[in-house]
């Protein structure tokens, strides 16, 4: 029986542009960490999850006790796991995807472990991953073209190929860029960065210049309720959902009630312990799952028939990464009837950075499944370094988008709700 007999994980850095948004703004190096599991015969299982210190403390806590650990044996995984952290909570400081709790926390740590098994179940057995998920439904998993406010660069640097974004012009020039380069067919803009009525305005352009393409803005709950209703007033046939427009359940259930198009969230509800209120006050009609913080790609599967059950839709959420988790989305995606909605990535704003040997690539707004035994992609050690490298030299340990954003302007705070 094969038997897992070493636990790598590198912590990672790319180069990563100026995006706003609600909290602050993106630092000039994004922080990841690649997970490997190692069963000998050169047999290799990949995960990738967040590179903050807190986070990477964890991992390394949890490591050692996953040597001799069957790789088809993800419960008895969860149960080490749990057994290693006990009661550790690890928020992270930006906020963007929400509260923590020990119970999500450990789900975190879980992820990456759960996708580098599947990655060597699917390798043991020959078959891709997305058929231990059930199968696939679709060849295809559709992305949405993720749009930002942002400077022409970082301070101090030089402008990036994407320039700036900070008025309803620079939106529709990025929408364009990313249109054509990548082919998608829908649309998000990351918005509480300017008041809301500039951010209107903003989806008023967008739905001039691609009329048949869907719309959607994601505020990370900057709005009050009121403005919120607002906003979904003046938007009115023109979104396909509005993400996290205000904080909590409560709040959301209240716009819900009151706006025409559904509410989505990868903020209010973002855990198995936010279910029965989230859901049984109607606060939302979208669950932004993100295998990352909800526990891997099974129980991803779970949350989504759990939102078909009670008539939620279901699209995926998007940080920073690099290839490990496009190729886990993709396998994700591809096995889920329920998935209703393109989901989001930011795979076009790392410059074609990847730790892959082979980037899967976007064409045509989706991403191909790979055919390959497990996730069906495969590592560049000499990428893998080099970004180590980066890790080493840039300095940064914990993602900080408000500190970052306090040193260029000091009068900055973040506030939820600021409008």
């Amino acid at each position: 029986m094969m038997r897992i007999q070493d636990v790598v994980i590198t912590p990672i850095a790319f180069a990563d542009p100026p995006l706003l948004n609600s909290a602050g703004v993106h630092e000039p190096w994004a922080l990841r960490a690649v997970v490997e599991l190692r069963c000998g015969d050169g047999l290799v299982g990949l995960g990738e999850t967040y590179g903050d210190a807190p986070h990477l403390a964890l991992l390394r806590a949890v490591a050692p006790a996953l040597t001799g650990l069957d790789p088809f044996d993800t419960n008895g995984l969860l149960r080490r796991i749990r057994a290693v952290l006990g009661d550790a909570d690890t928020p992270d400081r930006h906020g963007l995807t929400g509260g923590s709790t020990p119970q999500k926390t450990a789900l975190r740590v879980l992820s990456p472990f759960e996708v580098a098994c599947l990655d060597l179940q699917g390798q043991l057995v020959g078959r891709p991953v997305v058929d231990l998920l059930g199968g696939r439904v679709r060849d295809e998993v559709p992305y949405s073209a993720y749009l930002f406010y942002k400077w022409a660069g970082h301070p101090g640097a030089a402008e990036d190929e994407y320039g700036p974004a900070l008025d309803p012009d620079g939106i529709v020039a990025q929408a364009r860029l990313l249109v054509e380069r990548y082919g998608f067919g829908s649309i998000k803009l990351k918005g509480g960065v300017l008041p809301p009525e500039q951010e209107v305005e903003a989806i008023h352009a967008l739905r001039a210049a691609f009329p048949a393409h869907p719309l959607r803005i994601d505020p990370n709950a900057a709005w009050t309720v009121e403005t919120s209703l607002r906003v979904a007033a003046e938007t009115d046939g023109l979104l396909e959902y509005l993400e996290d427009p205000t904080p909590g359940i409560p709040g959301m259930a209240e716009v819900a009630r009151g706006a025409t198009m559904p509410l989505a969230t990868n903020m209010c509800v973002v855990s198995p312990d936010d279910l029965p209120e989230g859901f049984g006050q109607r606060a939302v009609g979208v669950v932004l799952a993100d295998h990352h913080y909800w526990g891997g790609l099974r129980r991803s599967a779970e949350l989504a028939a759990t939102c078909r059950a009670w008539g939620v839709g279901v699209s995926m959420h998007s940080n920073s990464h690099l290839g490990i988790s496009l190729a886990a989305m993709t396998h994700l995606g591809a096995a889920l009837p329920e998935l209703s909605y393109a989901a989001d990535t930011h795979a076009p704003w790392q410059y074609g950075e990847d730790v892959l040997a082979e980037p899967l690539r976007i064409v045509d707004g989706a991403v191909r499944v790979p055919d390959a035994p497990g996730l069906g992609v495969r590592l560049d050690p000499d990428a893998l370094a080099r970004l180590h490298e980066n890790y080493l030299r840039c300095g940064i340990r914990e993602r900080d988008d408000t500190a970052y954003l306090r040193s260029i302007d000091p009068t900055f705070e973040k506030r939820r709700p600021r409008w």
